[in-house]
């Protein structure tokens, strides 16, 4: 369990925003990857602390959820943007909608508010025989994919299908590796399942050729599609796919 406070905060788009986390205890964070989960703890609006779980094993679970709720801090799963441990400091990418617990959180933040961190570990495996990978997400899946490319070699061709809220969070530009594409579709329609133009595009690519390694996030409905068409229309080993449901429509994150 790693306590650290905010140091910045910043809109990217309308939808998205950045917050700078940092403290000397950053350092004893190991990044093992470029997907490098974490659990984001937070105070609930009129806490004026906050207070972590001091187990640092899964029993931090029970811990927190009997702590009352006038004490107890809200948790979301996130990905680190960027590390800098020799600033004592990490970014973390928010999709800010509506008034959830974090959207709101991230609006109110300010320079020496708490939070903490837990590690998850990462997700992402390009394995040796891959000749090409398929990167796809919604807009929760934005920092994992942007981290991804980060440490992705220029040799290696990737397409890229990013679905946003709105065109208004559209990066104008994301740098990335020479064999990079990036496609971006934008909902800007508040009825329209997220994952939906992502998906109907992924339907209709002519892939690169070779074997792919596949990386999807968002939705879970999105995540679970994408494997599905994979598999059943293009013929991909279940293996060279990973696939992660981040939230489901219509379902609150306990806590």
């Amino acid at each position: 369990m790693i306590t650290l406070e905010v140091r910045r905060r910043e809109f990217l788009t309308p939808g998205f925003a950045s917050v700078t986390l940092g403290g000397p205890a950053v350092r004893n964070l190991v990044v093992a990857g470029n997907d490098q989960a974490v659990r984001l703890f937070f105070p609930r609006e009129g806490q004026t602390a906050l207070r972590m779980p001091t187990l640092s094993n899964e029993a931090w679970i029970a811990q927190l959820m009997l702590l009352p709720k006038s004490v107890r801090p809200w948790v979301r799963n996130l990905t680190i943007r960027r590390a800098r441990p020799a600033e004592d400091e990490i970014d973390i990418e928010f999709a800010v909608h509506a008034d959830s617990p974090m959207s709101s959180w991230v609006r109110r933040t300010a320079p020496g508010d708490p939070a903490g961190i837990f590690d998850i570990g990462t997700m992402y495996r390009l394995p040796e025989h891959a000749e090409g990978q398929l990167l796809v997400g919604d807009e929760t899946a934005l920092p994992a994919i942007l981290s991804i490319l980060d440490g992705t070699p220029p040799s290696l061709p990737t397409e890229v299908y990013l679905e946003v809220a709105a065109k208004a969070d559209i990066r104008s530009y994301v740098e990335t590796p020479a064999g990079t594409r990036i496609h971006w579709f934008a909902r800007d329609d508040e009825s329209m399942r997220p994952g939906t133009l992502a998906l109907d595009a992924l339907r209709r690519a002519s892939l690169p050729p070779g074997r792919l390694y596949t990386w999807t996030a968002g939705e879970s409905r999105l995540a679970t599609t994408v494997r599905r068409h994979l598999v059943n229309d293009r013929g991909m080993p279940k293996r060279d796919i990973a696939f992660f449901g981040y939230w489901r429509l219509g379902r609150s994150t306990p806590g």
